[in-house]
């Protein structure tokens, strides 16, 4: 177990520097560019393999204990260690991350976004998921800062070379939001780590704040929370997310959606909940009422966008839709209860799956249609999806009505028990206060719906008044090809498995999530 889980955070570092190597003649294949993307699938679908070799050996009788731990001495000096470790609530978070990169290394096997070399891309694409799967699993507040940043350069590279319109301005947006919020952090941690004598995330998960002042508490969770929220992205630290996303190549939406987005709220539940509680208490507030304004605000943008004659990109309108979706993860942090923070979490995987998959289909509809402008994909001659790609119109309906919520998909639980942990707030918190964020995240509810039901009917149904008075003859659409049934079926089963069955994965977490809540005492 402990081989395993080094091999799933360190095997993909060894495949980057594989993929930039010569390809042996035996496996070249038809072209170099066949044979690293052969690579990059070979070694996603590696790290998958032992991701999931870990889960199944994981003991799911007792969640809230760090498995397949590794602890080793590193930084003598400053007591650095490199400890690595899962529970309950890391587990998930690793296994999607694990099933992303092969789904998007697969998909790049068959359509590989235009840029200046496949070798660099496979290579990236490896160092970014190392750096993913290590803030997943590492039990170091400076091992988990380097993993925070190790992802940075792979996914401004891959954005600023491999990207659309405008790729240039939106990475270096990127990459300027998130190096500001992660210098701040980094200040943050140190104090923790420095007034508290370790930078063992179990250990001050365990001492829950005891051994730090109310004040350091609070300046710690002010500095990391800024770098957190930034990576999450909290409205109204958010504005990098939408270009990111508008230039992004299709798996590198699926990425950042997917995977990126979620170490932020990690670090809120990891490091800030167990270790500075009076801090959170403090600021919990606040982090709900920003959660509440990003729900209605992140759903208000979509609705703009989908308004006939506005020209809404559909890639940025998913974008903001994200900034909805992790307003409810950020309520149910904020609520400071098992409930809410086991909602979190679940909406945090729920996501990951629901908008990769919207990211996917919006991906391959543009690859299709040369544009994501909505007014052109609901014109006479546009996407019609129902009537000329029945399959891929059904697929984008099912994805749409997951992420609006619908009772048995994914979507639901997440969102309803983050909204419920709003409702009761832990001891200490106002509870008046919550019960109006929750009122406005049930509302932010019904504008998510609005704007999804119009994507659905605009894209899927097409324009019926347009068409009556006219046009040139219809673009005919390919429906979806085996290597997208491939890519997306994972997660459309998925999507379906966490909605019926919630408990699969609550049963993890909520042990976990009891325990740290609890100062390790429980």
């Amino acid at each position: 177990m402990q081989f395993l889980l080094a091999f799933v955070v360190a095997g993909p570092l060894v495949g980057a520097v594989a993929a930039l190597l010569p390809a042996p003649p035996g496996l070249k294949g038809k072209s170099p560019e066949q044979a690293v993307l052969r690579h990059g699938v070979t070694v996603t679908g590696a790290i998958l393999v032992a991701a999931v070799v870990l889960a199944v050996g994981f003991d799911h009788d007792a969640p809230s204990r760090f498995q397949a731990t590794t602890d080793i001495s590193w930084i003598q000096a400053l007591n650095v260690r490199i400890h690595l470790g899962i529970d309950g609530i890391s587990l998930p978070l690793l296994l999607m991350t694990a099933l992303l990169f092969f789904l998007c290394a697969l998909y790049s096997y068959f359509k590989l976004p235009a840029g200046p070399s496949a070798k660099a891309f496979v290579a990236l694409l490896l160092v970014l998921e190392s750096g993913t799967l290590a803030t997943f699993a590492v039990l170091d507040l400076l091992l988990f800062f380097l993993a925070f940043e190790m992802v940075l350069i792979p996914m401004y590279f891959l954005i600023a070379r491999w990207g659309g319109a405008q790729r240039q301005a939106a990475a270096w947006k990127f990459i300027l939001y998130t190096l500001l919020g992660s210098v701040v952090m980094l200040l943050g941690l140190l104090l923790i780590g420095l007034q508290s004598g370790t930078f063992d995330m179990v250990a001050l998960a365990s001492d829950n704040g005891r051994e730090l002042s109310h004040t350091t508490q609070v300046l710690a969770v002010l500095a990391i929370g800024i770098g957190l929220a930034v990576k999450t992205p909290m409205w109204p630290l958010h504005s990098w997310l939408p270009d990111a996303h508008t230039a992004a190549p299709t798996v590198g939406s699926v990425l950042l959606a997917g995977v990126l987005l979620k170490m932020g709220t990690y670090g809120f539940v990891r490091i800030l909940l167990p270790a500075t509680p009076d801090g959170m208490a403090t600021f919990a507030p606040y982090l709900g009422a920003f959660a509440a304004v990003g729900i209605v605000y992140g759903s208000l943008a979509c609705l703009a966008l989908a308004r006939k004659g506005n020209k809404g990109d559909l890639k940025r309108l998913i974008a903001y839709s994200s900034v909805g979706h992790m307003g409810f993860v950020l309520l149910g942090i904020a609520s400071m209860t098992p409930t809410g923070v086991n909602g979190a979490l679940f909406a945090n995987v729920a996501h990951g799956l629901i908008t990769g998959l919207l990211f996917f289909l919006v991906g391959a509809l543009k690859d299709r249609y040369g544009t994501a402008d909505l007014d052109t994909l609901a014109g006479a001659t546009g996407a019609a999806l129902y009537g000329r790609a029945p399959r891929f119109g059904a697929l984008l309906a099912f994805a749409a009505i997951a992420s609006l919520g619908l009772p048995g998909l994914a979507g639901f639980w997440g969102e309803m028990l983050a909204l419920f942990g709003a409702f009761d707030p832990a001891e200490g918190l106002s509870r008046p206060a919550f019960l109006t964020y929750m009122s406005i995240g049930a509302f932010g509810t019904l504008l998510t719906a609005a704007y999804l039901l119009i994507v659905v009917r605009r894209v899927c149904m097409g324009d019926p008044k347009a068409a009556r008075e006219g046009a040139a003859a219809p673009v005919v659409l390919a429906d979806i090809q085996r290597y997208e049934y491939a890519a997306w079926s994972p997660l459309v089963a998925l999507t379906l498995l966490a909605g019926l069955w919630p408990a699969v994965l609550l049963g993890l977490t909520d042990p976990a999530v009891q325990k740290l809540l609890a100062g390790g005492n429980s």
